[in-house]
């Protein structure tokens, strides 16, 4: 690596290690929350963090499992019944869909993602990994949806195991009250992994722990699905790799604007891409980008990919070592874990301004975040869209000016030379949601008594989209058809687009350039 020293090696060995280190405790935790045990949070974690390092376009960026992408891969488990090569066939599609975004250059479209739909997405999902891990935090079965969670809530209330209750209690207590000094050496998420499993070991305490963790390297998987189940698995693999991308892309803008540096987003959504489809085939949990990890990796002197290459050998390493170690880890501890991470997705810029922020966008937000919770991820980011886009729709259509005044104030010049002119002024965007507007105001011209000819003006139309030309197009056959004389002033732009269309009814013959030329007809 051509200017690479020992300076940079000692800062990207630091910050290797310490991201690794911060990585395997969430690794576990995801792993077991998804339902395909802690060795898949840990094959995740090795395989993305090492290509997506390698591959991707941000240098300092650490790769791996995150709650959002969790969520989904939980939710393809239970939607195929358990199947794991069904749910890694939705992971194999979501990193062959990143890389065709990649391929696409759509990396630098993150930014047009409306916020309120990210910040109910986000929400959404932080309050289900919270709901999903509480029944573990009470020692009770995991429930498999969040819907299942709130319901079986009482119940569990119901079976509190006390041990177990305490564990997850104390894990809380030091992921939340470790001091910085502290938590600057030994991260708090290890520090309560280690003390809390030290402590139930010790005492004997016979709670719900992970169990056998496969040791060595993992086992080749093959994704299998069946047409049956395609759109299902499409709309979940898409799911992934929107998701995945908006999430590494945030975070590599976090890092560039840490590291005063500029990311390539399209090649790191081709090497996110990559890392996912080989996780697909290793039995790994799909991932992306994870903003806490790459700010380790960064504060702990990370400069360059090498960082992200020792942060997956790191893991690998234990892997090989220490996986029985981690089988004695407790549930509740890693349930504990968990909720801080849910804690820590909440968007709190967004819901302390939910009062003050526009309600259109509050509505927004509030939707995607209770589709996200009670009914289905895909539909979430769906509905969330749409509404967004209807909510720009109306707001330009309300820039949209279309008037008609009966005495022609406007063109005062009109009345004694053209007694039977009647003008419509149309400003601003004239489009398919703006459209309607100007049927309205036609419905009104042609009724005026003595109209012989209605001129469309319009000089200050800012763009036309096709809705909008074949509409004026239907206006004119119908006012040709009461024997009123329609005429149409535009820009040269304006005209030109018209014309290119060959309408049968927009012909060169009614569209003019002046206004003068048109009444002069």
């Amino acid at each position: 690596m051509r200017g690479y020293s020992i300076s940079l090696l000692k800062g990207d060995i630091f910050g290797g290690l310490t991201a690794g280190v911060v990585a395997l405790p969430l690794a576990l935790a995801f792993g077991v929350a998804s339902g395909a045990g802690a060795a898949a949070g840990l094959y995740g974690a090795i395989v993305l963090g090492l290509v997506a390092a390698c591959l991707g376009g941000t240098r300092v960026q650490i790769s791996g499992p995150t709650g959002p992408m969790t969520v989904v891969f939980a939710s393809a488990l239970a939607a195929f019944g358990g199947s794991f090569e069904m749910a890694l066939a939705v992971v194999l599609v979501g990193g062959i869909l990143q890389i065709g975004l990649g391929l696409l250059k759509t990396g630098g479209l993150v930014r047009y993602i409306p916020y309120p739909v990210i910040s109910g997405f986000m929400s959404g999902i932080g309050f289900i990994i919270i709901l999903l891990q509480t029944a573990p935090l009470l020692g009770a079965p995991a429930s498999a949806s969040p819907l299942e969670a709130i319901l079986k809530l009482p119940a569990n209330l119901g079976l509190i195991n006390v041990s177990a209750l305490a564990m997850g209690l104390l894990t809380l207590a030091i992921v939340f009250l470790t001091p910085i000094k502290i938590s600057r050496f030994i991260p708090s998420p290890l520090l309560a992994l280690v003390l809390c499993t030290i402590i139930s070991v010790a005492l004997d305490l016979h709670l719900p722990i992970i169990g056998d963790i496969p040791t060595g390297l993992p086992e080749f998987h093959l994704p299998t699905f069946t047409l049956s189940q395609w759109s299902l698995i499409f709309s979940l693999g898409l799911t992934l790799a929107l998701l995945g991308s908006i999430d590494s892309l945030l975070t590599s803008i976090v890092a560039d604007s840490v590291t005063q540096t500029r990311h390539q987003p399209n090649r790191e959504l081709i090497g996110q891409g990559i890392g996912n489809i080989l996780c697909s085939f290793v039995g790994g949990l799909p991932g992306a980008g994870a903003t806490m990890r790459t700010v380790v990796n960064i504060n702990s002197g990370g400069k360059t990919r090498v960082s992200g290459v020792i942060h997956s050998l790191f893991l690998l390493t234990l892997l090989l070592g220490l996986a029985p170690l981690a089988a004695q880890i407790p549930l509740a501890v890693l349930a504990g874990i968990l909720i801080k991470v849910g804690i820590d997705i909440l968007d709190y810029r967004l819901l302390k301004l939910l009062k003050q922020a526009p309600k259109p966008e509050s509505l927004i937000m509030a939707s995607v975040f209770a589709l996200t919770v009670l009914v289905d991820l895909v539909m979430a980011v769906g509905v969330g869209v749409v509404l967004a886009m209807g909510l720009l729709t109306w707001r330009v259509a309300k820039e949209a000016d279309i008037t008609f005044d009966t005495n022609n104030t406007r063109y005062p010049y009109l009345d004694k030379a053209n007694p039977g002119t009647r003008i419509v002024q149309v400003k601003g965007p004239l489009f398919f949601g703006s459209t309607s507007h100007m049927l309205d105001r036609i419905e009104t011209v042609d009724k005026v008594v003595g109209t012989q000819q209605i001129i469309f003006d319009c000089r200050k139309v800012d763009f036309l989209d096709l809705t909008a030309i074949f509409t004026l197009d239907d206006m004119v056959a119908r006012l040709h058809q009461r024997k009123i004389r329609p005429k149409v002033v535009a820009t040269q732009e304006i005209r030109q687009q018209l014309l290119q269309m060959n309408t049968p009814n927009l012909t060169e013959s009614i569209i003019f350039a002046d206004m003068k030329e048109a009444m002069g007809q």
